[in-house]
């Protein structure tokens, strides 16, 4: 090595000592490249952290979106009535809904949402519904006329909600309630709905005494 490199070398090592004392104390030295090492604390699996993953797996289940993308789904016309019934759903309880005499809890407005975002958006809204107790929501998805694909929107909602264990029911809504481009939807009831609706009763029947 010539005698001018050694000297540059040794002026970059006295540079790089003199910066390295004035951030720290003049007793403390770096260590050199070779000596240098980094440790890593064992990470520990506690009974929390479990919890915390098990519950973000869960939540991902949840949100993981089951529905039909649009290419495979049948369309209908903007003014075609939607109606579905599960087997076993009582006449009487499918004519409270078509006749829009179920109160109305929640409701979800898909105009000027993509197709993939009212996917998703429907999802979301049926299983927050499922877990808040709602018994009947209306979703307003337009007819869609003019448009170069008629009721897309309408169709997507027809197909999906036929995809959700949790929906009992659809209609097509009354027109106070936007007509053909809105739907009535009865969605099951969980345990908060079902305490909910026995309460009611128990009311009932003491007023009735």
């Amino acid at each position: 090595m010539s005698s001018d490199k050694k000297s540059t070398d040794t002026h970059k090592e006295s540079s790089r000592q003199e910066h390295f004392e004035d951030l720290f104390d003049e007793n403390i030295r770096p260590l050199a490249g070779k000596g240098a090492f980094r440790s890593v604390a064992p990470f520990t699996m506690t009974p929390g952290t479990v919890e915390r993953r098990k519950a973000a797996q869960q939540d991902e289940i949840q949100r993981r979106n089951s529905l039909d993308a649009s290419s495979v789904i049948e369309q209908v016309d903007p003014y075609d009535i939607l109606s579905f019934t599960r087997p076993g759903i009582q006449y009487a309880v499918f004519k409270k809904l078509r006749q829009g005499k179920y109160e109305i809890q929640s409701t979800l407005d898909l105009h000027r949402k993509t197709v993939e975002q009212s996917r998703q958006a429907v999802w979301d809204f049926l299983k927050d519904c499922q877990t808040h107790g709602i018994r009947c929501a209306l979703i307003t998805h337009g007819k869609g006329e003019g448009r170069e694909q008629p009721a897309k929107l309408k169709s997507c909602v027809n197909h999906w909600l036929r995809q959700v264990d949790q929906v009992l029911a659809f209609h097509t809504a009354k027109k106070q309630h936007g007509g053909s481009g809105s739907t009535y939807v009865l969605i099951k009831k969980n345990s908060l709905a079902r305490q909910r609706t026995s309460e009611q009763l128990d009311l009932e029947g003491r007023r009735s005494k």
